[in-house]
Order: structure tokens, then sequence, then C-alpha cells
């Protein structure tokens, strides 16, 4: 175990922290990306074992660099964590294509560049994939036409990636987190949409980004050695509710 490898993207805060440190805490050596340098390098020196690498997943010859030089100084990968994203939300009349080229480019093709270029390491050590969507790409709601709409994109990307690369024992899965307790959500979150979220959510209440991780972990590990192509929301049963009238509650 000591010598297996994973990278996750958007390391440097969040549910891509809880990550690293999980993975750490179980031998891994880490690769920690995220294009903001000065809290990756932050959090990174916290971490015996972890590898940070400052690179904008939107970019396609960032992402070269950034899994080049993996395979030079790592020499393997057996798990790759896309995790990096963006979250803004607008009403549709507002989303420029500026604006969705922008969630696009790092909710979507992010994924696909850091996939694509991990392919030939991930041959070798029969490794994983693990993407992270979002409960917004399985049930639509306000203010989310282009975050929505790249999330949904990722879980069939998922789907396509474990069908064309389970020949080479690639598994690729992909977890949608519901709303979770992450410094950005209750920076945007005010008190009236927390407590309707915690209404609506069958365990009335938002997840923990370690909750997050140790789903992701188990994806990534053999223990999931027969599951690929599946999606799985860990959001309290959110997208199981349907409706979900708190007044139909008993």
């Amino acid at each position: 175990m000591v010598n297996k490898v994973s990278l996750v993207t958007g390391a440097a805060r969040g549910i891509g922290l809880a990550t690293s440190k999980l993975f750490i805490s179980e031998g891994y050596k880490v690769v920690m990306v995220d294009r903001d340098a000065d809290q990756l390098l932050v959090e990174s020196e916290r971490l015996k074992g972890s590898y940070p690498i400052v690179c904008d997943v939107s970019v396609e010859t960032e992402v070269k660099n950034m899994m080049d030089a993996v395979k030079k100084d790592m020499g393997r990968l057996d798990c790759i964590v896309n995790n990096a994203g963006v979250a803004e939300f607008d009403p549709i009349e507002d989303v420029d294509f500026k604006k969705w080229q922008r969630i696009m480019s790092t909710n979507l093709d992010g994924v696909f560049l850091c996939s694509q270029f991990a392919i030939p390491l991930l041959k070798k050590s029969k490794g994983s994939i693990v993407n992270i969507a979002s409960i917004s790409g399985l049930r639509a709601s306000t203010l989310r036409i282009a975050y929505g709409t790249s999330k949904a994109a990722v879980i069939q990307l998922t789907k396509q990636q474990a069908v064309e690369l389970g020949e080479f024992n690639i598994r690729s899965n992909c977890v949608a987190p519901g709303p979770v307790r992450t410094k950005l959500a209750l920076a945007v979150h005010t008190q009236d949409i927390i407590d309707a979220y915690h209404d609506a959510i069958p365990l009335n209440r938002y997840g923990s980004e370690d909750e997050i991780a140790n789903l992701i972990y188990f994806l990534a590990s053999e223990k999931a050695s027969f599951v690929t192509g599946q999606l799985i929301a860990a959001d309290g049963g959110f997208e199981a509710t349907g409706v979900g009238l708190p007044a139909l509650r008993v």
C-alpha cells in the first residue's frame, strides 16, 4: 500500500482536502492538485506524504505538464479523483456564454482532460477513476443552468469511461454529493436555505466533507473491485424524496 499513488484535484480545501487526508491516512502518496497555489502549499505542508502541483485543470497544457510530472516523479498512478469544480448560481437569462464556458471548462473539460492524460498510467496499475458530480446533476433546480448541466455531463462521462476502459481493468465511478457543510456552502447558503435543505433531506442535516471522502475512498479501493460505471448520491436521501413535502411526514 505504501507504494500506491492517488491524485486529487481541487485538493486545497473542502472535499478534495478531506479526501487527500484520508488517502494519506491509508498509506497512499497523494498528489494534491489545485490552481490556488497559496492555499495548496499551506495545506500540503501539513500533510506528510502529499505532493502539491499547481495546475488549472481547464487548461490542456497545464494538465499535460502536471501528468508528465506525476509520471516522472511518482512513477505510477493508482487512482485519480476528479474533484475540482466551480459553482456559480445565476438566473438562466443572466448566464452569458463566457460564464457558461468558464463553468464547463473546469467542471467538465477538467474531468475529461485529467482522466485522458491519466489513462496510460492507470492502464499499468489497473487503477480507478472517481469523478465528483453533484445532486444538481440529477435533479434540476433554479439558478443552476450551467452548474447542473456540467455535473449531469460528468455523470454520463463516467459511464462512458467505465464502458470503454473496462477492458483495461480501469474502473470509473461517480459520487454526487448533496448539500455538504463546506466553507463555500456556508458562505453562500443563508439560514433560510439551510433550514429548507434540512426540511427536505430525510436525514435532516447537511453531510460532512469526511463522509463524502469515505465514499470516494471506497470506490477507489479494492473493496469496490467489481463496481464500475456507477453513480452514488451521498445526499442524506435528498434525491430519493421526490416531492418530499415536510408537512406529509409522520
